[in-house]
């Protein structure tokens, strides 16, 4: 990679943090690989020994939890819905994670794993998202599940 793509990718994730609320340590998106606005996004979260979730374990026992890896394909589809201007629609967004269907889990992403993290938009309909979402550990199969996402006008629930 070169400096330059290098700094449009710090750019890109510093873009995504504008628009969704979290922050370390909660945040599991390290890098965007690629994005098709209206359609895909593909992010990676690279799973470190030493992650607050990890403490504790003795190094056999270190994965990241399914769940986290669930909030990872959440924050995903936020970063796609942004990317898709579906954020645009209201004047200061924030998105909430409505629900999960056909959720599966499968293999464990462990300290020096590469986390890929896929979304796809199946639709958008008023402020409502739905998503695809697959995250994998080389091309094996640790997440894969439907969500559903609502976009809110933040000054809208301060009232």
């Amino acid at each position: 990679m070169t400096d330059t793509e290098a700094k449009l990718q710090q750019a890109l994730i510093a873009d995504i943090l504008r628009h969704i609320p979290h922050r370390y340590p909660f945040v599991f998106i390290d890098r965007m690989e690629s994005c098709d606005a209206g359609k895909t996004i593909r992010l990676t979260k690279l799973v470190t020994c030493d992650e607050w979730f990890m403490r504790g374990h003795s190094a056999d026992l270190k994965v990241m939890p399914s769940m986290l890896v669930v909030e990872a394909l959440a924050q995903s589809a936020g970063a796609l819905s942004h990317y898709s201007g579906l954020m645009s629609k209201v004047e200061s967004p924030i998105m909430f994670f409505a629900g999960i269907e056909e959720c599966r889990f499968g293999a464990d992403a462990r300290p020096g794993d590469k986390l890929l993290l896929e979304c796809t938009l199946i639709r958008s309909l008023r402020n409502v998202v739905k998503v695809s979402g697959r995250a994998t550990v080389d091309a094996k199969m640790v997440v894969e599940l439907k969500l559903t996402a609502v976009i809110q006008d933040r000054a809208r629930l301060n009232h």
